[in-house]
């Protein structure tokens, strides 16, 4: 795992469960890959989410996520999901998320999250400490 420059590399291994009939990875589950990498991401940054919610009220939800399906991967490859933040307001973010195996993007998407308020289930704004740690790391959007 890495934190800094370069996107967020977060190793998966994929499991039967991961797999449909075929031994292929089932679509739906790059995206779980990609939540791991996002809660991991956030912790190597010092944000835990369970302390993040306790602390500030706040959680953070997908609101919208673009999605390309560039080849499969098998039942018991090792590969990696990154997250390179891109874009950063006031209550929603935005990464660039992969899942490669080897250096070989698998899958590519942009994610956009919000910040909700946990009692009154509306956006709020990113905690400050969070918000400038996202700043610090973002980058330019793949072209």
């Amino acid at each position: 795992m890495t934190v800094g420059a370069e996107p967020f590399r977060f190793p998966v291994r994929v499991y039967y469960e991961d797999t449909d009939a075929a031994g292929v990875v089932y679509y739906a589950n790059y995206l779980r890959y990609m939540e791991r990498a996002r809660t991991e991401w956030l912790a190597a940054h010092g944000f835990d989410l369970a302390e993040v919610e306790r602390e500030h009220g706040v959680a953070f939800a997908v609101a919208r996520a673009e999605i390309d399906y560039l080849a499969p991967a098998r039942l018991i490859e090792r590969l990696e999901a990154t997250v390179a933040p891109v874009e950063l307001g006031r209550a929603r973010f935005a990464v660039v998320q992969t899942v490669e195996r080897g250096g070989t993007v698998l899958v590519r998407a942009l994610v956009t999250l919000v910040c909700i308020d946990r009692a009154a289930w509306r956006p709020a704004r990113i905690p400050a400490a969070i918000a400038a740690r996202m700043k610090s790391s973002l980058m330019e959007p793949p072209g």
